[in-house]
């Protein structure tokens, strides 16, 4: 598969969904400054340019009215929504280009305790750049306007990425984030 696919389906889900390049952008930036405030390896680094703005490609074998919809999902759209990041390094499979970014894509949604998905990966198990970047992309969540509900403030995001550590998140990982967005922020 040539790079060129995988960057014009990124292109088609920012078309169909004007939001996601922001929110894939400012999950890089936030990722980066992140990986370089826990000592990331370049490996790592680079992994996390490549998988930021790729995290959520997934998306796009979704029904966008799915993604769209306001309100709380069903269970069923739930598990939709829950595919994309399979789907997503599914996309980036056979690209050597990309393979870096598959880890990013594929293991964003895992939680630190277990209960995250797809693979229900745990502590050490999770790669330690969607570690970094499950931080950035919550921290975004909450921070955006969505569908589904609107933004909470800076500080209150923080309080519950803070909350999350060591359930949720790497303790680590988010405690160094706390550190970070805690500098200057208001």
């Amino acid at each position: 598969k040539p790079m060129g696919e995988a960057l014009l389906n990124m292109l088609t889900l920012v078309s169909r969904d004007p939001d996601e390049a922001g929110h894939a952008a400012r999950v890089t930036v936030l990722s980066l400054q992140l990986a370089d405030a826990v000592g990331a390896s370049p490996p790592h680094i680079d992994a996390l340019k490549v998988g930021g703005p790729l995290h959520d490609i997934g998306k796009l074998a979704l029904d966008p009215d799915l993604l769209r919809k306001a309100g709380p999902l069903e269970p069923a759209e739930l598990d939709q929504i829950r595919t994309h990041p399979e789907r997503g390094a599914e996309m980036l499979i056979g690209d050597d280009k990309l393979q870096e970014a598959v880890v990013c894509v594929l293991h964003h949604h895992e939680r630190w305790d277990g209960g995250g998905y797809p693979h229900g990966l745990a502590g050490e198990e999770i790669p330690v750049e969607a570690r970094i970047l499950a931080v950035a992309d919550a921290y975004d969540a909450m921070t955006s306007q969505r569908p589904y509900c609107g933004p909470v403030s800076h500080d209150d995001a923080i309080v519950e990425v803070a909350r999350c550590a060591g359930s949720h998140f790497d303790p680590d990982v988010a405690q160094a984030f706390v550190a970070l967005r805690s500098v200057g922020q208001s």
